[in-house]
Protein backbone atom coordinates (compact mmCIF):
# COMPACT_ATOMS: atom_id res chain seq x y z
CA UNK A 1 0.00 0.00 0.00
CA UNK A 2 2.42 2.51 0.77
CA UNK A 3 4.23 1.93 -2.65
CA UNK A 4 1.42 2.77 -4.34
CA UNK A 5 0.79 5.80 -2.20
CA UNK A 6 4.46 6.85 -3.36
CA UNK A 7 3.06 6.41 -7.02
CA UNK A 8 0.16 8.45 -7.15
CA UNK A 9 0.52 11.44 -9.28
CA UNK A 10 -2.14 14.34 -8.90
CA UNK A 11 -4.67 14.44 -11.73
CA UNK A 12 -3.77 16.32 -14.83
CA UNK A 13 -5.06 19.99 -14.63
CA UNK A 14 -3.39 21.24 -17.83
CA UNK A 15 -5.16 18.33 -19.89
CA UNK A 16 -8.26 19.41 -17.92
CA UNK A 17 -8.05 23.12 -18.87
CA UNK A 18 -7.17 22.08 -22.61
CA UNK A 19 -10.69 20.06 -22.49
CA UNK A 20 -12.40 23.59 -20.84
CA UNK A 21 -11.16 25.62 -24.11
CA UNK A 22 -12.16 22.79 -25.91
CA UNK A 23 -15.55 22.39 -24.76
CA UNK A 24 -16.29 26.45 -25.42
CA UNK A 25 -15.59 25.57 -29.35
CA UNK A 26 -18.42 22.87 -29.35
CA UNK A 27 -21.76 24.47 -30.75
CA UNK A 28 -23.35 25.45 -27.29
CA UNK A 29 -23.29 29.01 -25.52
CA UNK A 30 -20.24 28.31 -22.94
CA UNK A 31 -20.64 26.49 -19.77
CA UNK A 32 -24.18 25.91 -20.63
CA UNK A 33 -24.21 21.88 -20.25
CA UNK A 34 -23.19 22.98 -16.30
CA UNK A 35 -22.17 20.33 -14.52
CA UNK A 36 -21.65 18.05 -16.92
CA UNK A 37 -19.05 20.23 -18.48
CA UNK A 38 -16.97 20.08 -15.34
CA UNK A 39 -17.42 16.46 -15.06
CA UNK A 40 -15.59 15.84 -18.48
CA UNK A 41 -12.71 18.87 -17.65
CA UNK A 42 -12.64 16.25 -14.44
CA UNK A 43 -12.91 13.11 -16.84
CA UNK A 44 -9.45 14.70 -18.89
CA UNK A 45 -7.62 15.60 -15.86
CA UNK A 46 -8.07 11.94 -14.39
CA UNK A 47 -7.20 10.70 -17.50
CA UNK A 48 -4.72 13.24 -19.59
CA UNK A 49 -7.01 12.31 -22.51
CA UNK A 50 -9.06 14.85 -24.43
CA UNK A 51 -11.41 12.87 -24.93
CA UNK A 52 -11.56 9.88 -22.37
CA UNK A 53 -13.67 6.67 -22.22
CA UNK A 54 -15.05 5.10 -19.40
CA UNK A 55 -16.35 2.45 -21.10
CA UNK A 56 -16.64 -0.67 -19.94
CA UNK A 57 -16.68 -0.07 -15.94
CA UNK A 58 -16.48 -2.58 -13.33
CA UNK A 59 -18.34 -3.00 -10.15
CA UNK A 60 -16.59 -4.13 -6.85
CA UNK A 61 -18.50 -5.01 -4.23
CA UNK A 62 -16.56 -5.93 -1.12
CA UNK A 63 -18.30 -8.05 1.88
CA UNK A 64 -17.50 -8.26 5.55
CA UNK A 65 -19.31 -8.49 9.01
CA UNK A 66 -18.63 -6.24 11.96
CA UNK A 67 -18.40 -7.61 15.74
CA UNK A 68 -20.08 -4.46 16.92
CA UNK A 69 -23.10 -6.20 15.29
CA UNK A 70 -23.88 -8.04 18.82
CA UNK A 71 -24.49 -4.68 20.07
CA UNK A 72 -27.85 -4.59 18.15
CA UNK A 73 -27.23 -1.42 16.26
CA UNK A 74 -28.72 -2.99 12.98
CA UNK A 75 -32.21 -3.73 11.53
CA UNK A 76 -31.06 -6.85 9.94
CA UNK A 77 -28.80 -9.83 12.18
CA UNK A 78 -25.21 -10.44 10.96
CA UNK A 79 -26.08 -13.77 9.13
CA UNK A 80 -28.19 -11.13 6.22
CA UNK A 81 -24.18 -10.58 5.09
CA UNK A 82 -23.48 -13.79 4.09
CA UNK A 83 -27.01 -14.31 2.44
CA UNK A 84 -26.26 -10.54 0.55
CA UNK A 85 -23.29 -12.37 -0.77
CA UNK A 86 -24.86 -15.16 -1.91
CA UNK A 87 -28.05 -13.16 -3.96
CA UNK A 88 -24.71 -10.72 -5.33
CA UNK A 89 -23.47 -14.10 -6.64
CA UNK A 90 -26.60 -15.42 -8.17
CA UNK A 91 -27.54 -11.66 -9.92
CA UNK A 92 -30.13 -10.81 -7.65
CA UNK A 93 -29.73 -7.41 -6.00
CA UNK A 94 -29.74 -4.02 -6.81
CA UNK A 95 -26.41 -3.91 -8.10
CA UNK A 96 -26.68 -6.79 -9.84
CA UNK A 97 -29.32 -4.93 -11.79
CA UNK A 98 -28.22 -1.61 -12.88
CA UNK A 99 -24.46 -3.34 -12.85
CA UNK A 100 -26.71 -5.23 -16.18
CA UNK A 101 -27.83 -2.11 -17.45
CA UNK A 102 -25.18 -0.11 -17.57
CA UNK A 103 -22.75 -3.36 -19.10
CA UNK A 104 -20.30 -3.17 -15.93
CA UNK A 105 -19.30 -6.77 -14.70
CA UNK A 106 -19.40 -7.18 -10.88
CA UNK A 107 -16.88 -8.64 -8.17
CA UNK A 108 -18.10 -9.58 -5.17
CA UNK A 109 -14.91 -10.05 -2.71
CA UNK A 110 -15.29 -11.72 0.32
CA UNK A 111 -12.70 -9.69 2.85
CA UNK A 112 -14.34 -10.56 5.74
CA UNK A 113 -17.56 -12.47 5.90
CA UNK A 114 -17.70 -14.09 9.80
CA UNK A 115 -19.03 -17.37 7.92
CA UNK A 116 -17.25 -19.45 5.75
CA UNK A 117 -18.35 -19.17 2.45
CA UNK A 118 -18.16 -21.34 -0.79
CA UNK A 119 -20.27 -19.65 -3.54
CA UNK A 120 -19.43 -19.60 -6.53
CA UNK A 121 -18.77 -16.80 -8.54
CA UNK A 122 -17.21 -15.00 -5.04
CA UNK A 123 -13.65 -14.11 -4.54
CA UNK A 124 -12.23 -15.26 -1.64
CA UNK A 125 -10.16 -12.76 0.15
CA UNK A 126 -10.70 -12.68 4.02
CA UNK A 127 -8.51 -11.26 6.32
CA UNK A 128 -10.14 -12.59 9.29
CA UNK A 129 -13.75 -13.60 10.07
CA UNK A 130 -14.93 -10.00 11.02
CA UNK A 131 -13.74 -7.57 12.76
CA UNK A 132 -14.38 -7.52 16.81
CA UNK A 133 -16.81 -5.57 18.68
CA UNK A 134 -15.19 -2.33 18.64
CA UNK A 135 -17.20 -1.76 22.17
CA UNK A 136 -14.88 -4.48 24.01
CA UNK A 137 -11.42 -3.94 21.73
CA UNK A 138 -9.90 -2.39 18.80
CA UNK A 139 -12.30 -3.69 15.67
CA UNK A 140 -8.45 -5.00 14.18
CA UNK A 141 -5.22 -4.95 14.05
CA UNK A 142 -3.22 -2.36 11.95
CA UNK A 143 -1.70 -5.43 10.32
CA UNK A 144 -5.68 -6.30 9.45
CA UNK A 145 -6.32 -3.09 8.05
CA UNK A 146 -3.31 -3.51 5.56
CA UNK A 147 -4.22 -6.26 4.56
CA UNK A 148 -8.11 -5.44 3.64
CA UNK A 149 -6.57 -2.43 2.06
CA UNK A 150 -4.34 -5.01 -0.12
CA UNK A 151 -7.25 -6.41 -1.11
CA UNK A 152 -9.01 -3.88 -2.80
CA UNK A 153 -5.85 -2.77 -4.37
CA UNK A 154 -5.73 -6.44 -6.08
CA UNK A 155 -9.22 -6.16 -7.11
CA UNK A 156 -8.71 -2.56 -8.75
CA UNK A 157 -5.75 -4.54 -10.62
CA UNK A 158 -7.67 -7.12 -11.74
CA UNK A 159 -10.22 -5.11 -12.81
CA UNK A 160 -7.98 -3.18 -15.09
CA UNK A 161 -6.43 -5.30 -16.58
CA UNK A 162 -9.81 -6.95 -17.78
CA UNK A 163 -10.40 -3.56 -19.53
CA UNK A 164 -12.22 -1.34 -17.00
CA UNK A 165 -11.65 2.21 -17.73
CA UNK A 166 -14.00 3.23 -14.79
CA UNK A 167 -14.62 1.82 -10.94
CA UNK A 168 -18.08 1.70 -8.73
CA UNK A 169 -17.00 0.31 -5.62
CA UNK A 170 -19.57 -0.85 -3.46
CA UNK A 171 -19.92 -2.60 0.04
CA UNK A 172 -22.13 -5.46 2.23
CA UNK A 173 -21.87 -5.58 5.64
CA UNK A 174 -24.67 -5.66 8.65
CA UNK A 175 -23.44 -3.10 11.13
CA UNK A 176 -21.41 -1.14 8.91
CA UNK A 177 -23.08 2.27 8.83
CA UNK A 178 -22.44 1.80 12.73
CA UNK A 179 -18.49 1.72 12.04
CA UNK A 180 -18.34 4.41 9.08
CA UNK A 181 -20.41 6.55 11.64
CA UNK A 182 -17.53 6.20 14.50
CA UNK A 183 -14.81 6.48 11.91
CA UNK A 184 -16.61 9.98 10.81
CA UNK A 185 -16.95 11.15 14.37
CA UNK A 186 -13.50 10.36 15.13
CA UNK A 187 -11.82 12.07 11.89
CA UNK A 188 -13.65 14.97 12.32
CA UNK A 189 -13.99 15.35 15.87
CA UNK A 190 -18.08 15.76 15.19
CA UNK A 191 -20.27 14.53 17.57
CA UNK A 192 -22.24 10.93 16.90
CA UNK A 193 -25.44 12.27 16.70
CA UNK A 194 -24.57 14.17 13.72
CA UNK A 195 -23.48 11.60 11.68
CA UNK A 196 -25.96 8.68 13.07
CA UNK A 197 -28.72 7.75 10.49
CA UNK A 198 -31.39 4.83 10.45
CA UNK A 199 -29.04 2.55 8.82
CA UNK A 200 -31.12 -0.19 6.98
CA UNK A 201 -34.36 1.02 8.96
CA UNK A 202 -33.90 1.22 12.69
CA UNK A 203 -36.22 2.75 14.96
CA UNK A 204 -35.47 6.21 16.90
CA UNK A 205 -35.27 4.37 20.18
CA UNK A 206 -32.89 1.83 18.16
CA UNK A 207 -30.71 5.30 16.79
CA UNK A 208 -30.54 6.34 20.15
CA UNK A 209 -29.03 3.04 21.20
CA UNK A 210 -26.80 2.83 18.58
CA UNK A 211 -25.36 6.40 19.03
CA UNK A 212 -24.41 5.24 22.40
CA UNK A 213 -23.00 2.15 21.49
CA UNK A 214 -20.73 4.42 19.05
CA UNK A 215 -20.03 7.07 21.52
CA UNK A 216 -18.61 4.05 23.89
CA UNK A 217 -16.35 2.60 21.36
CA UNK A 218 -15.35 5.73 20.58
CA UNK A 219 -14.30 6.76 24.34
CA UNK A 220 -12.56 3.18 24.58
CA UNK A 221 -10.39 3.13 21.67
CA UNK A 222 -8.80 6.35 21.97
CA UNK A 223 -8.47 6.45 18.29
CA UNK A 224 -6.05 9.38 17.02
CA UNK A 225 -7.56 11.72 14.28
CA UNK A 226 -4.72 12.44 12.59
CA UNK A 227 -4.19 8.86 12.35
CA UNK A 228 -6.19 7.86 9.49
CA UNK A 229 -4.93 4.06 9.41
CA UNK A 230 -5.40 3.41 13.55
CA UNK A 231 -9.10 5.15 13.09
CA UNK A 232 -9.81 2.76 10.53
CA UNK A 233 -8.26 -0.55 12.53
CA UNK A 234 -9.88 0.47 15.92
CA UNK A 235 -12.89 1.36 14.55
CA UNK A 236 -13.58 0.88 11.18
CA UNK A 237 -14.70 -2.00 8.98
CA UNK A 238 -12.36 -4.85 6.53
CA UNK A 239 -15.23 -4.10 3.55
CA UNK A 240 -14.20 -0.17 4.41
CA UNK A 241 -10.54 -0.68 4.31
CA UNK A 242 -10.70 -2.80 1.04
CA UNK A 243 -12.52 0.29 -0.50
CA UNK A 244 -9.88 2.72 1.21
CA UNK A 245 -7.22 0.49 -1.19
CA UNK A 246 -9.31 0.57 -4.12
CA UNK A 247 -10.05 4.24 -4.26
CA UNK A 248 -5.44 4.43 -3.91
CA UNK A 249 -5.38 2.02 -6.60
CA UNK A 250 -7.75 3.51 -9.38
CA UNK A 251 -6.09 6.68 -8.30
CA UNK A 252 -2.47 4.88 -9.27
CA UNK A 253 -4.07 3.39 -12.28
CA UNK A 254 -5.45 6.78 -13.24
CA UNK A 255 -9.33 5.14 -13.08
CA UNK A 256 -12.12 7.43 -12.27
CA UNK A 257 -13.95 6.15 -9.53
CA UNK A 258 -17.42 6.48 -8.57
CA UNK A 259 -18.22 6.85 -4.91
CA UNK A 260 -21.14 5.35 -3.58
CA UNK A 261 -23.06 6.92 -0.62
CA UNK A 262 -21.96 6.92 2.87
CA UNK A 263 -19.90 4.55 3.89
CA UNK A 264 -18.06 4.64 0.26
CA UNK A 265 -18.02 8.38 1.19
CA UNK A 266 -16.35 8.03 4.33
CA UNK A 267 -13.58 5.10 2.93
CA UNK A 268 -13.17 8.03 0.28
CA UNK A 269 -12.32 10.38 2.96
CA UNK A 270 -9.83 7.94 4.35
CA UNK A 271 -8.08 7.61 1.02
CA UNK A 272 -7.46 11.09 1.09
CA UNK A 273 -6.08 11.13 4.51
CA UNK A 274 -3.85 8.64 3.67
CA UNK A 275 -3.14 10.07 0.21
CA UNK A 276 -4.46 13.50 -0.65
CA UNK A 277 -3.58 13.20 -4.24
CA UNK A 278 -6.54 10.67 -4.46
CA UNK A 279 -9.30 13.25 -4.28
CA UNK A 280 -8.92 14.27 -7.64
CA UNK A 281 -9.90 10.68 -9.06
CA UNK A 282 -12.75 10.87 -7.20
CA UNK A 283 -16.69 11.48 -8.78
CA UNK A 284 -19.42 11.64 -6.10
CA UNK A 285 -21.90 9.58 -7.72
CA UNK A 286 -25.53 10.40 -5.12
CA UNK A 287 -26.38 11.97 -1.86
CA UNK A 288 -27.14 9.34 1.04
CA UNK A 289 -30.29 10.12 3.29
CA UNK A 290 -28.02 9.31 6.23
CA UNK A 291 -27.15 12.21 8.11
CA UNK A 292 -23.47 12.02 7.96
CA UNK A 293 -22.71 12.17 4.56
CA UNK A 294 -23.55 15.53 4.02
CA UNK A 295 -20.85 15.74 6.59
CA UNK A 296 -18.70 13.56 4.97
CA UNK A 297 -19.04 15.35 1.51
CA UNK A 298 -18.34 18.75 2.62
CA UNK A 299 -15.25 17.10 4.19
CA UNK A 300 -14.35 16.22 1.13
CA UNK A 301 -15.23 19.40 -0.80
CA UNK A 302 -17.65 17.12 -2.70
CA UNK A 303 -20.93 17.23 -4.99
CA UNK A 304 -22.89 14.48 -5.44
CA UNK A 305 -23.93 13.89 -9.44
CA UNK A 306 -28.05 12.49 -8.46
CA UNK A 307 -29.50 12.74 -4.88
CA UNK A 308 -32.30 10.64 -5.46
CA UNK A 309 -33.13 9.85 -1.32
CA UNK A 310 -31.51 6.40 -2.01
CA UNK A 311 -29.76 4.50 1.38
CA UNK A 312 -29.01 0.84 0.19
CA UNK A 313 -25.77 0.92 -0.34
CA UNK A 314 -23.84 -2.23 -3.03
CA UNK A 315 -22.33 0.82 -4.85
CA UNK A 316 -26.01 1.02 -6.21
CA UNK A 317 -26.12 5.23 -6.39
CA UNK A 318 -22.75 5.40 -8.06
CA UNK A 319 -23.80 2.77 -10.76
CA UNK A 320 -27.36 5.02 -11.39
CA UNK A 321 -24.63 7.87 -12.20
CA UNK A 322 -22.33 6.02 -14.17
CA UNK A 323 -24.63 7.22 -17.64
CA UNK A 324 -24.07 10.64 -16.98
CA UNK A 325 -19.67 9.89 -17.48
CA UNK A 326 -20.80 8.10 -20.18
CA UNK A 327 -22.40 11.20 -21.31
CA UNK A 328 -19.49 13.67 -20.34
CA UNK A 329 -17.16 12.16 -22.79
CA UNK A 330 -19.96 11.49 -25.33
CA UNK A 331 -20.42 15.27 -25.53
CA UNK A 332 -16.66 16.00 -26.15
CA UNK A 333 -16.04 13.31 -28.52
CA UNK A 334 -19.23 13.81 -30.61
CA UNK A 335 -20.24 17.14 -30.78
CA UNK A 336 -19.73 19.36 -33.48
CA UNK A 337 -17.53 22.43 -33.17
CA UNK A 338 -18.47 25.94 -34.32
CA UNK A 339 -16.52 25.26 -37.19
CA UNK A 340 -17.16 21.79 -38.25
CA UNK A 341 -20.74 23.20 -38.16
CA UNK A 342 -20.63 26.04 -40.03
CA UNK A 343 -22.21 28.18 -37.34
CA UNK A 344 -21.30 31.69 -36.44
CA UNK A 345 -19.72 31.38 -32.56
CA UNK A 346 -21.60 34.80 -32.34
CA UNK A 347 -25.12 33.96 -33.80
CA UNK A 348 -26.20 34.47 -30.21
CA UNK A 349 -26.60 31.07 -28.96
Amino acid sequence: MLRLVDQVQPVDLNAGEETRRYLDTLTKPPGSLGALEELAIQLSAITGELKPTVTPPAVLVFAADHGVAAEGVSAFPQEVTAQMVANFANGGAAINVFARQIGAQVEVVDVGVASTLTIPGVTLAKVRAGTANMVVEDAMQVDDALAAINVGIAAVERAKTAGANCLVVGEMGIANTTASSAMLAALLGVPVTHVVGVGTGITSAQQTHKVAVIERAISARQANPEAPLEVLAKLGGLEIAAMTGAYIAAAGHRLPAIVDGFIATVAALTACRLCPAVRGYLIFGHRSQEPGHDIALKALDAKPLLDMGMRLGEGSGAALAYPLLQAATAMVAEMATFADAGVSDNAGL
